[in-house]
């Protein structure tokens, strides 16, 4: 008797857990399937990538004399029209330079004056000495003598005009840097850097001091760094999308401009500079702000999609056809679609299903989300 209690109790033992298995396979397989609705959804393969802003056009201001700074007539933030002044220098030295040019100028033009007059008065001398010598009241040593203080003032005379020559390239010179030491705008811009302060002294002789940068701020420059396997796919004019730390709610809509071809060196990750304009007339970028871009390498509006992980496999002999299980009054049933373009998650259904249809989703297994799975597509 006890043997047909061990017996019995043995098989509801069995039974149990042969059910229990039983629930626990038909979970798990539950766990690693779901369906989903197809869509119309807008579709993009984008590169991503960090950016920063600057202004697209601007220029340093500065000092091309040495000197002291007597005054600074902007701050950081005024706006500046063009020729204005910005910055004046001590101009003492540079005007007692064009004061001494000035008078050796003078100096020099009343010796001209008077050594015309010593050749004048040379050539009649010359003049008188051969007139006596054809009455025999001269000698031609006279002659001689005289000819020789002619030339000799003649001589002096282009002497002095040429130091003439050389004072005035001088009083040019000085008179251009005293001009320097009032700085004027180049470009209407707004005071974004201002390392001086007045009364600092500026060397220019070693380096050209920076004074202040001005900057247009109503067109912007977006300087993203581009991954090297990313670079293939960028062309210039191509459209961008970006937002800001600050509000990233907000999409500024651009154009690729320009790939730099020399590339930086990051803790040995070679990255590209791209560079996009942005329209900035109302003035909510400023310079230095993070951003975080979107290049649009393609987009499909109002298409059919689905998960990448709803393609089982590829069709052979069929290019960009897959095979994707179709729920049918119920039960899973395999068909074949044809894929158009494809990001890293969602792929493009150009023909197979219908909106509205339910689709078989295997997930991945957690740790598998990265692995590509066999005969997908590629991006």
């Amino acid at each position: 008797m006890k043997r047909w209690i061990l017996i019995l109790t043995l098989l509801v033992i069995a039974a149990a857990g042969a059910f229990y298995w039983q629930k626990q396979g038909s979970k798990q397989t539950s766990d690693l399937r779901s369906t989903i609705t197809v869509s119309r959804a807008t579709l993009e393969d984008v590169v991503t990538a960090q950016g920063k802003l600057e202004p697209k056009n601007y220029v340093d201001v500065g000092a091309q004399v040495s000197g002291q700074i007597k005054k600074l007539y902007f701050e950081i933030g005024d706006r500046v029209q063009q020729g204005d002044l910005v910055a004046e220098l001590d101009p003492r030295v540079y005007k007692a330079k064009v004061d001494a040019d000035l008078s050796g100028l003078k100096s020099l033009q009343a010796q001209l004056r008077e050594q015309e007059a010593q050749v004048k008065l040379a050539e009649l001398q010359l003049q008188r000495t051969r007139k006596l010598l054809k009455s025999g009241t001269e000698t031609q040593n006279t002659l001689e003598q005289n000819e020789t203080s002619l030339k000799a003032a003649r001589a002096r005379l282009d002497s002095i005009s040429a130091q003439i020559e050389v004072q005035r390239f001088n009083l040019e010179g000085d008179q251009t840097n005293l001009g320097y030491t009032q700085i004027y705008a180049p470009m209407d811009g707004t005071v974004v850097v201002q390392d001086v302060r007045e009364g600092q002294t500026l060397n220019a002789m070693q380096l050209t001091p920076v004074i202040l940068r001005l900057a247009d701020l109503s067109e912007m420059t977006v300087r993203a760094q581009i991954a090297e396997a990313d670079v293939s796919r960028l062309v210039a004019k191509m459209p961008v999308e970006f937002s800001t730390l600050g509000d990233l709610e907000k999409k500024w809509h651009a154009q690729l401009r320009q790939l730099l071809p020399t590339p930086e060196i990051v803790n040995d990750v070679v990255l590209f500079n791209a560079l996009v304009d942005v329209d900035n007339t109302e003035g909510v970028l400023m310079s230095g702000m993070s951003t975080q871009l979107f290049f649009v390498v393609q987009r499909a509006e109002n298409v059919l999609t689905l998960p990448r992980s709803a393609l089982l496999r590829a069709v052979p002999g069929k290019e960009n056809t897959y095979l994707v299980e179709v729920l049918e009054s119920g039960h899973p049933q395999e068909k074949a679609v044809t894929i158009g373009m494809s990001n890293r998650t969602q792929v493009e259904i150009k023909d197979g299903l219908r909106e509205g249809e339910q689709v078989v989703v295997r997930k991945l297994a957690r740790g598998d989300a990265s692995k590509p799975r066999m005969g997908g597509p590629r991006i």
